[in-house]
């Protein structure tokens, strides 16, 4: 394998037009490697264009294809010629779905199967890289006390998830146990997994959906002014995930699963470093929530369970990111990776500017 500053090489890309992808196929593209990008409509200019504007001024090839995660065949086309495969898309749906089982899981877990069964069906394929989450390694925050280490690593996986309880998280886990299941039936082609936490930072378009950008808007906006659960998690930069994903495609060793964690932060944690930044313009929390209250509260906000408050709230979370550094990842400061997913907030209009 080449290193990821240099070309030539062919990458497949699915799920191009999300988060992560974006900042992946950019650094694809800016070192001059062709991308074969798959989303689900490329006459949809409002998901392709950012794409197509980097593109144009990169040195690299774009070309998209279309392809759907339950499309068995659909990413066959897509592969032709190609080297590596980085297998990014994956259903992201926290509320509005009557089976979670339809809604995350088979798709994930479909999609999956689907796209390395067309690695399968394609020689060229050598190195498969997955984006995966920590969420196939734990489930809830109280996960890490029962497990009595002192952090989570990449020996871990979720025990605890289910459709019924962290749907979004077992489809992850799921996902990642079809992915190493197929490895496991093969030799041709090598794999790695990358397992980020909560990502932040800016987005190369406005139409990208993340948790993050919804949590740091309610953080900024005033509707949790009155005070925060005690809430830690794992958090990384999106820039730093994407970069990851090409150290695993190029480095000749790279293998297994990677955490891509920068430091565990709670929300407080949060809005202290976005005041720092911002100023008292914003109403950021400055108070804790009892834990009685966001119990008592939290399911009227969102997307939130009592359950999950239970085991999440006032517990301590804590990531092992060695493997990620042996890799060559170099996390930025968090401080820039938040005060700059804020600030496109802001400009986005998603946060009305103060001051």
């Amino acid at each position: 394998m080449t290193s990821p500053d240099q070309s030539p090489a062919t990458v497949m890309v699915t799920g191009a037009s999300g988060y992560i992808a974006g900042w992946i196929v950019k650094d694809l593209l800016d070192a001059g490697h062709t991308v074969h990008a798959t989303v689900r409509n490329p006459d949809n200019a409002g998901s392709v264009a950012h794409l197509q504007a980097i593109a144009a001024q990169a040195p690299g090839t774009l070309k998209l294809f279309k392809a759907d995660l339950l499309d068995a065949q659909s990413f066959d086309a897509a592969m032709q010629g190609c080297d590596i495969v980085m297998h990014t898309a994956s259903p992201f749906v926290l509320t509005g779905f009557k089976s979670a089982h339809e809604a995350l899981v088979r798709p994930a877990v479909e999609g999956t199967r689907h796209v390395l069964e067309a690695v399968n069906r394609n020689a060229s394929v050598k190195r498969v890289i997955v984006t995966s989450s920590v969420a196939a390694i734990y489930g809830d925050n109280a996960d890490l006390a029962r497990s009595g280490k002192a952090a989570f690593s990449e020996d871990d996986w979720n025990t605890t998830s289910s459709e019924t309880h962290n749907p979004y998280q077992y489809s992850k886990l799921a996902a990642e146990r079809e992915a190493w299941a197929i490895h496991s039936q093969q030799e041709r082609w090598d794999m790695a997994t990358i397992n980020p936490g909560m990502v932040y930072g800016p987005s190369l378009t406005n139409a990208s959906k993340s948790a993050s950008i919804d949590a740091l808007c309610q953080i900024g906006d005033g509707r949790l002014r009155t005070g925060v659960p005690d809430l830690r998690f794992g958090v990384v930069d999106v820039r730093d995930v994407a970069r990851a994903h090409l150290l695993a495609a190029f480095s000749p060793d790279a293998s297994g699963r990677y955490i891509l964690v920068n430091q565990d932060i709670s929300m407080l944690g949060i809005a202290r470093i976005l005041r720092g930044h911002f100023g008292k313009a914003y109403p950021f929390p400055r108070l804790r929530a009892p834990k009685l209250i966001a119990w008592a509260f939290g399911p009227l906000m969102g997307p939130v369970t009592r359950q999950f408050i239970r085991l999440n709230v006032g517990h301590k979370i804590r990531f092992d990111n060695r493997r990620s550094k042996a890799l060559g990842v170099q996390y930025r400061p968090l401080a820039d990776t938040l005060t700059e997913h804020f600030q496109q907030a802001l400009d986005d209009g998603l946060v009305r500017k103060r001051g």
